[in-house]
Formats: C-alpha cells, sequence, structure tokens
C-alpha cells in the first residue's frame, strides 16, 4: 500500500520530513511551496507551487487526490496557511498534523521590545532617526515606507519587488543559516542599533539575536500569531514517529 502524502512546507523541516517519508518506500510524498520564493532550495521530493484557493481548493484537492494525511509544516508566521490546512482536514475528513518549532526565549542580557505585528514595530522604533536590521522578509519590509527618517538595513532571500521607497536602504540578499560571528561583524558594520524581527525559532537565524545580546542593542520582536489547535509536535524527529506510528510498519516488498 502506498500511503498519499501532502506537506505544506517552505521550512527546512519540511524538507526533513519529506525526505524521512519518502526513505520508508511506502509513500508518495507531495511538499507543496506557497511560491513566495524565486529559488527555493532542492526538495527532493515531487514539489507543487501556489496556493490551493483557500481551505475550500485545499480539501477538494485533498479529496481529489485521496491524501491519506496533511502535515502543516509551514513557518510559524504562516498562520493563514495553517488556519486553511485545519479547515481543510476538517471538510475533507484527513488527518492533519503539524510542526510547531519553538519560539526563542527571552534570556538575561536580551533587550527585547515585544510588539503585536510590523506595522507596531515601524512605531516602536520612534520619532528619531535610528540605524535599523529588518530581518523580517520581504513581504513585510514595505510597512517600513512609513518611517523614512531612519536608515535600514534589510535582508531577504529574493529582491523587494517594488524596491523599497526609502532615502537610507541597503538590501542584502542572502540564504541563512547565519553564524553568530557573521552577524556581529553585519551589525557593527552598519552600526545598528535596532533589530527588528520575528520569533521565528530554530538555529539557522538565531545568530543576529545573540549578537544583538553580545552589543546591547535592542531588539523589536514581532510575537508569534495564534494557530489552530491540531495534533502537533516541535520536532522533526517526534513529528517522523507520531507519523509513522499511525502509518505502521514499512510493509515487506519481497525481492
Amino acid at each position: 500500500m502506498t500511503h498519499q502524502i501532502l506537506i505544506l512546507g517552505g521550512t527546512a523541516e519540511a524538507r526533513q520530513i519529506a525526505t524521512a517519508l519518502a526513505g520508508r518506500g511506502d509513500c508518495a510524498v507531495t511538499l507543496s511551496l506557497a511560491g513566495r520564493t524565486q529559488n527555493p532550495a532542492g526538495q527532493g521530493v515531487p514539489v507543487r507551487i501556489g496556493g490551493f484557493g483557500g481551505a475550500g481548493g485545499l480539501a477538494d484537492y485533498l479529496r481529489q487526490y485521496d491524501v491519506e494525511l496533511l502535515i502543516d509544516a509551514t513557518h510559524p508566521y504562516a498562520a493563514r496557511i495553517s488556519a486553511n490546512a485545519a479547515e481543510a482536514a476538517t471538510r475533507a475528513g484527513v488527518p492533519i498534523l503539524a510542526l510547531r518549532r519553538p519560539g526563542w526565549q527571552r534570556t538575561e542580557g536580551d533587550r527585547w521590545t515585544e510588539v503585536a505585528d510590523v506595522d507596531a514595530a515601524v512605531t516602536t522604533l520612534g520619532a528619531a532617526p535610528r540605524h535599523a536590521f529588518l530581518a523580517l522578509g520581504r513581504q513585510e519590509v514595505h510597512a517600513f515606507e512609513a518611517a523614512p527618517q531612519h536608515r535600514y538595513v534589510v535582508r531577504s532571500v529574493d529582491p523587494v519587488e517594488p524596491p523599497l521607497a526609502l532615502p537610507y536602504v541597503e538590501t542584502i540578499l542572502a540564504r541563512g543559516p547565519f553564524e553568530t560571528a557573521d552577524e556581529l561583524a553585519l551589525l557593527e558594520r552598519h552600526r545598528i542599533d535596532a533589530v527588528v524581527s520575528k520569533n521565528s525559532g530554530g538555529s539557522a537565524t538565531y545568530g543576529k539575536i545573540v549578537a544583538a545580546r553580545a552589543l546591547g542593542i535592542e531588539v523589536v520582536m514581532v510575537r508569534r500569531p495564534p494557530l489552530p489547535g491540531v495534533p502537533s509536535t516541535p520536532t522533526v524527529h517526534e513529528l517522523v514517529a507520531m507519523i509513522a506510528h499511525r502509518l505502521g510498519p514499512v510493509a515487506d516488498r519481497g525481492v
């Protein structure tokens, strides 16, 4: 028996889950990407790019392709996708499991100012000119056009389109992970006095938080959005084990 599995991805964990399931030999895995990154990293399994048309469209897809299990391994801030996934699973009667990557925790020396959303982060920077490092992703940074008095360094995987209408902005195109030593050098080189970040969790982009702590720099931290309460685990290992328990042992295919 071949198990049809759809993974909603866009994260390193999604790739790892896909690889683990494909390695079983009894799973037909499709990895779905929203298409926001122009040149996504290689995934190792068949990839579907683009939206489904909301919860209803995703439910139709699950039925059409006889999907046996839906896995939400999207970014912690992909709240709309996660909500649609939970609703679609209910509509289609398909089990859903989610990876919920733990957020970073404030520790001694951190200067965090937590805000509800990106618009609040813009306000929090204040009226006086500052040197701000925006580590948010290209979809959100246009909000900072409302505060042109600051000097910005923006880092994203793909170019910001349309280009930011700001008098003082430098864009860095780069894909993580980012080492702490490199983040220290970046913050010092650009004389950064505020880092604006999402609480993404994980180790790949934590270096900037460590660097800001070491330099005594304020971090304006955008809180995570609420996500639907579906069965979930915090690690790839635990999620793969949960899936294996659900699917059962791999059948002996003989020789």
